[in-house]
């Protein structure tokens, strides 16, 4: 059987007799049975807060006898130490200025303990006169409220607290990175001469860029005397990076130098670079090496040439910018990586440097910077070469300054530190210009 609309009749209803009979019961509810067991909390009280009537729920509610209630508690003993002050200070003044209230929460106490969260709305009945005669006060309760409030409440907390450990951890991991960064920078600095020499007869300018702060580079350069009026040079980069390649450039500069030393001869040195590598990690299972080109260079003052003198363990070659407005590479054919082999063959080659020459030497950071749309592309010693013969003639300084613009133009293409160091003759002799240091 079917309504009028189509729908089928709800199941066991008997159809409109079941449904009379369901309003009819509905009709037959007294009105004080629907205020005692109401779903909500009822109660009257007159002006002075005494209780004049209450429901059985709320009573239930309590665990409270309607006689121990009734013309014996004003509606504030219900309330908890806190909904007292509560009432003291903002539920009754504002009942009586406002003569009704909506929503308010407040904790009902529970005989035995506990206490019960309501929601409570009050409104003041008048008489004919206008007169106040009683509070009527509803009270719902408000417990799976209260807990999902005190849920929110724990989870923001929560939150928040998590939030401000995060804080904390990034500040602390920023500060770490900022200490480390720092640590490192200054072991850097140990690994390199902060400046160079003044060199007389000379004009000396460097420059190192570390490509990233957070690691140590492995390439490293110096100038310093030797004996007689010669002064040694070299430059190279050892494999690796971080402590491991720090630990290796060390040594690869204190050995050059103590080598210098004892044979100036370029050959000489880079040999025994070699053996010290090969014995210190090669042999012992571990292999560890660098590239390096290793100079002597004696200036010849006001009138005689400048000679150099160089000789390479698998570097790229030194680059001459000459006085005439050209560049040249001075290769150093038939070097191996140094440390690789017990014996590896070191050749030795000879320039000479007129006034307004300049030697450039510089790791493979510079030709192996990546150009093009896509960075698929290596900078490359033909490019490196065209860009010094537009620039010849130039002077160290002059030079370094350049080549620094050029690195910064490659952007995120220069992933591998850099190292470059020039020294030129003076185009007036006479002018002899002080050692510059370019820093990163």
């Amino acid at each position: 059987m079917c309504r009028a609309n189509g729908a089928p009749e709800p199941a066991g209803t008997g159809g409109a007799a079941g449904t009379d009979a369901a309003f009819t019961a509905l009709l037959e509810d007294s009105a004080e049975d629907l205020y005692e067991s109401a779903p909500c909390g009822y109660l009257s009280t007159m002006m002075d807060g005494t209780i004049a009537k209450i429901n059985t729920t709320l009573l239930d509610w309590l665990g409270l006898e309607r006689e121990a209630v009734v013309g014996r508690k004003r509606f504030t003993d219900l309330l908890t130490v806190g909904g007292k002050l509560y009432h003291e200070t903002h539920f009754a003044p504002l009942l009586r200025m406002q003569g009704e209230l909506r929503g308010i929460a407040l904790d009902l106490k529970r005989q035995g303990g506990g206490r019960l969260p309501v929601l409570a709305s009050a409104v003041v009945k008048y008489g004919a006169q206008g007169e106040p005669l009683l509070i009527r006060v509803t009270a719902f309760d408000a417990s799976d409220r209260r807990s999902y409030e005190t849920e929110l409440l724990h989870r923001r907390k929560e939150a928040e607290r998590a939030r401000a450990e995060a804080d904390e951890a990034r500040r602390q991991a920023e500060a770490d990175r900022a200490r480390l960064a720092d640590a490192l920078a200054v072991l850097q600095r140990s690994l390199v001469p902060d400046s160079l020499p003044a060199v007389p007869g000379l004009e000396t300018a460097v420059h190192y860029h570390t490509a990233a702060p957070e690691q140590l580079g492995g390439d490293f350069y110096d100038l310093f005397p030797v004996a007689g009026d010669r002064w040694a040079f070299f430059l190279g980069d050892v494999c690796g990076k971080g402590p491991e390649a720090a630990s290796l450039t060390s040594l690869t500069r204190y050995t050059l130098r103590a080598a210098a030393h004892h044979d100036p001869e370029p050959a000489a040195a880079l040999a025994t670079l070699n053996a010290v590598l090969h014995e210190r990690y090669t042999a012992g299972g571990d292999p560890r090496y660098c590239t390096c080109v290793f100079g002597i260079i004696e200036p010849g003052g006001e009138h005689g040439p400048t000679i150099v003198r160089l000789a390479s363990g698998g570097h790229p070659p030194a680059l001459v910018l000459r006085s005439g407005g050209r560049a040249e590479f001075l290769p150093t054919p038939g070097g191996l990586l140094v440390g690789v082999l017990p014996d590896a063959p070191i050749s030795t080659v000879e320039t000479v440097l007129a006034a307004g020459d300049t030697i450039v030497l510089y790791t493979d950071g510079l030709t192996e910077a990546r150009t093009g749309p896509g960075r698929d592309d290596l900078y490359g010693e033909d490019a490196l070469r065209v860009f010094g013969t537009d620039l010849a003639p130039a002077a160290p300084g002059e030079v370094i300054t350049a080549l620094t613009g050029l690195l910064d133009s490659f952007g995120d293409g220069l992933n591998d530190d850099t190292a470059l160091l020039a020294l030129g003759v003076p185009a007036d002799s006479s002018l002899i210009r002080p050692a510059t240091s370019l820093p990163s």
